[in-house]
């Protein structure tokens, strides 16, 4: 997954994402929770459609 098909996965600003890189700002611990959350959720529910 490229920077911004991740971006768009996330809904979280391309210039976001390049300022945590770039090391202008820290990304939010609870915000890492969150897409971990996010990731789970899908495949629980496209997993769920599948069956």
């Amino acid at each position: 997954m490229n920077w911004k098909t991740f971006a768009r996965y996330f809904d979280i600003p391309y210039r976001t994402m390049q300022d945590w890189y770039m090391g202008k700002r820290g990304m939010p611990d609870y915000l890492l929770r969150l897409m971990i959350y996010k990731i789970k959720m899908d495949y629980f529910l496209r997993g769920s459609r599948e069956e």
